[in-house]
C-alpha cells in the first residue's frame, strides 16, 4: 500500500516509520522505543528536557528516566 500524502516533514515520517514498522518484545526493549522517539522529537534539547521530567516536588532527581534496553 502505498504511503498516504500528509504533509509531514522527513523528521516525522522517519519517526512515525520506526513507531510502526518496529515489533519489539518485552517492555525493556518497548521502554528503549520510547526513548528514542524522544531523543528524535526533542533533538540537541534532549538532555534539557528528561532534567525537566525528573524534575519534581523533591528537586531535580524525584522522578527517575528509562532509557530502556536495545533489542
Amino acid at each position: 500500500m502505498k504511503e498516504p500524502k500528509l504533509d509531514l516533514t522527513d523528521r516525522e515520517r522517519k519517526i512515525l516509520r520506526f513507531i510502526f514498522k518496529s515489533n519489539f518484545d518485552g517492555s525493556h526493549h518497548k521502554q528503549w522505543q520510547l526513548d528514542q522517539i524522544v531523543r528524535a522529537l526533542t533533538g540537541g534539547k534532549y538532555d534539557e528536557y528528561v532534567a525537566y521530567q525528573k524534575h519534581g516536588e523533591d528537586g531535580p532527581n524525584t522522578y527517575s528516566w528509562d532509557e530502556g534496553i536495545a533489542p
